[in-house]
């Protein structure tokens, strides 16, 4: 099946236990991957059955199984949370978290979120800033103690943590890379100062602070340790108490390295062609940026608490402080404080994704909808069944503004494009002829024979088998093609 459009935006079974190389998988429910009414497995069978592929074609996809897609990418695990009228509707997972000794992912199995671990620190960080503890735009140099940001010579920046927590502060160092377990960890002064054995260069202010939006995981790390230097708790400890205990999260965690009672749920990590990192998984010292352990189950819960909140029916945050939160910065539209943002109206969105070594996240929800999904695979490779999956779900649940619009042709009136026949020029040289043939326009480029083109609903001239679309505009030929756009001027 092959689904066209053009518009851009983003028998029931269960896939238990998939292993590498196999054409089929077993198919068992247990306590840890639960089984649903008949309404919920149908939905899900046509999820895992209808992920979305892109083609060669813009917003051109072809349906895959999940089965074939975790093969074609050497991904061993995946585990899904849909999020449908405010609650998790179902969650499973599907595939092993060990290859090894043949362990399956189930709804409780570990992985690490990656950059994940920024937005749910930030609801931590809008916690305490609600109950007075912090101030979002206080200069963060006045929180830390065991380390400064430094000076650009005899210039003292001053950064806060709405910067921070934003991407506006100006700070180096994009991500974090992690460690073996055999490797020494650096505390996180260590790594902010670039020092042995830190494995990444120095956190430093290198454009001016409040301008621009420029992603750095060194910043984060740098509102990691002001909170901590602030309130003089371990990390982990500060988001525990905030988050994961009242909302009765009973696995998440942002311990670095991961305790030993946790081992026995967690992933191992396997970040291409199948092949397990050694030690099993990497360790992230910088928490708040990438060292966060989780479910799907457990994240979603976190982003149904922002959307309760939002209706003013959290439990744990004022509606205020989660607007707060999602409000677009003045200098970067696309993201709030952790999270970033995406459409309006019944289609705005906010969502963050994640990678670590041998992880790759995606959690995406409405803000009115009550919708939304947390993907966590264990390879990198794996990476596009993130977005493929993420449209089997949106198609099934009818997110709104996600998919891009169905195809839509439109009769076109003869009178009006016999005006746009003629040659057309570019700056550079190139021309193109618009003609008629059988009532519709073509185009002819060079030596090539003529393309018809057909009218869409938005005006535009296309052809469903070329990336590329026209529109016209008094004596104007604009080209658009893979989001490039020239202007041919009528000889």
């Amino acid at each position: 099946m092959i689904i066209k459009s053009i518009k851009t935006s983003l028998s029931i079974s269960l896939f238990i236990g998939i292993s590498m190389g196999c054409e089929t998988a077993v198919t068992t429910k247990s306590a840890d991957n639960p089984g649903y009414s008949a309404e919920v497995e149908a939905r899900i069978d046509r999820v895992i059955n209808n992920l979305q592929v892109g083609t060669e074609f813009d917003n051109v996809y072809e349906s895959k199984s999940l089965t074939s897609q975790m093969e074609k990418y050497h991904t061993p695990g995946v585990s899904i949370a849909v999020i449908n009228e405010g609650t998790v509707e179902w969650a499973r997972g599907f595939g092993k978290r060990d290859v090894e000794s043949g362990a399956p992912v189930d709804i409780h199995t570990l992985f690490e979120a990656g950059s994940v671990s920024k937005p749910i620190f930030a609801m931590a960080v809008m916690k305490l800033k609600e109950k007075g503890v912090l101030d979002l735009d206080e200069d963060v140099n006045e929180y830390l103690r065991s380390w400064k940001v430094p000076k650009n010579g005899d210039w003292q920046p001053k950064i806060s943590l709405r910067q921070l927590l934003s991407h506006t502060a100006g700070l180096t160092v994009h991500g974090f890379p992690g460690y073996l377990k055999s490797e020494p960890i650096p505390t996180v002064p260590q790594i902010l100062n670039g020092e042995p054995p830190a494995n990444t260069g120095p956190v430093k202010v290198n454009i001016l602070p409040g301008t621009t939006l420029r992603y750095s995981g060194g910043g984060t790390t740098v509102a990691q340790l002001a909170v901590m230097d602030h309130l003089d708790q371990s990390f982990p400890a500060i988001i525990q108490k905030e988050l994961f205990a009242p909302l009765e999260l009973q696995y998440s965690t942002y311990q670095q390295p991961l305790p030993d009672s946790l081992e026995s749920i967690a992933s191992t990590a396997y970040p291409y062609k199948g092949k397990p990192i050694n030690g099993r998984f990497h360790t992230y010292p910088e928490m708040a940026a990438a060292g966060l352990w989780s479910n799907p189950s457990e994240l979603a819960t976190l982003l149904i608490e922002v959307q309760k909140a939002l209706k003013g029916e959290s439990s744990l945050f004022q509606k205020e402080t989660i607007e707060e939160m999602l409000t677009p910065q003045k200098v970067a539209q696309q993201v709030g404080i952790g999270f970033f943002l995406d459409h309006q109206g019944d289609s705005a969105r906010f969502g963050h994704g994640g990678w670590d070594e041998g992880f790759v996240t995606q959690v995406t929800a409405f803000q009115t909808q009550g919708k939304g999904a947390v993907i966590m695979v264990n390879s990198n490779e794996g990476n596009s069944l993130l977005r493929e999956i993420m449209r089997a779900i949106a198609i099934e649940y009818n997110w709104p503004g996600y998919m891009p619009a169905a195809t839509e042709y439109v009769p076109v009136d003869i009178n009006e494009i016999q005006g746009f026949q003629g040659i057309y020029a570019s700056t550079k040289g190139s021309k193109f002829e618009i003609d008629l043939a059988n009532d519709a326009l073509t185009l002819q480029y060079d030596n090539q024979d003529p393309i018809p083109l057909l009218r869409t609903d938005e005006g535009a001239y296309t052809h469903d088998q070329f990336n590329f679309n026209l529109t016209f505009e008094e004596g104007v030929l604009h080209f658009n093609q893979r989001g490039r756009t020239v202007k041919y001027m009528k000889e």
